[in-house]
């Protein structure tokens, strides 16, 4: 091994991968690159960088509840909901106003802006990223179908318009000017 991984940064000097967990895993892993089911790393930065894509708490969700946060609003996040067979986890969630808050990655979720064809390992990627977009089809289906307001934004919008949409979706402007008026 040409470089070290340590576990921890105290004083326990066992390398990753090491413990019965780490190499049952790693073992795991290269049964499926073997099997053909996932492609393996090119290199050790390439598989360093894949893992370190998060799942939640990405910049542009942590920014966005930030500005939400600030504007006084209340929120769960990475709230488990369960729709039937249909179970998803919204970046941000106002459960009173049945409010779904999604801060899309443009490569992940393909957009039609910034998402661009993998070059390398199409033959998994290309199905993966379809996948995606097949599934954030079946969560908007399902969240609307139980009477959840969904709101999808690409990492790349401007933070002011996404709050925008936010705050649109949580606290609806009335359909009739005379919706406003106080009754007397």
């Amino acid at each position: 091994m040409s470089s070290c991984i340590f576990a921890e940064k105290t004083g326990n000097r066992e390398p990753i991968g090491t413990n019965v967990s780490d190499r049952k895993r790693l073992q795991a892993r290269r049964q499926a690159h073997e099997r053909g089911l996932y492609p393996a790393p090119l290199n050790d930065g390439r598989s360093r960088n894949m893992q370190a894509n998060r799942r939640a708490n990405t910049k542009p969700e942590v920014v966005l509840r930030s500005a939400l946060h600030r504007l006084g609003y209340r929120y769960r996040k990475d709230f488990r909901l369960e729709l039937g067979t249909v179970k998803v986890r919204p970046d941000i969630v106002f459960t009173a106003k049945k409010v779904a808050v999604f801060v899309d990655g443009c490569f992940w979720h393909v957009c039609p802006d910034h998402g661009r064809q993998p070059t390398t390992n199409e033959w998994y990627w290309t199905p993966k990223l379809r996948r995606n977009m097949e599934r954030d089809q079946i969560v908007n289906a399902a969240l609307e179908a139980a009477g959840w307001r969904v709101v999808r934004l690409w990492e790349h919008e401007a933070l002011t318009m996404a709050v925008e949409a936010v705050v649109a979706a949580v606290d609806p402007s009335p359909e009739h000017a005379s919706d406003t008026s106080e009754s007397g």
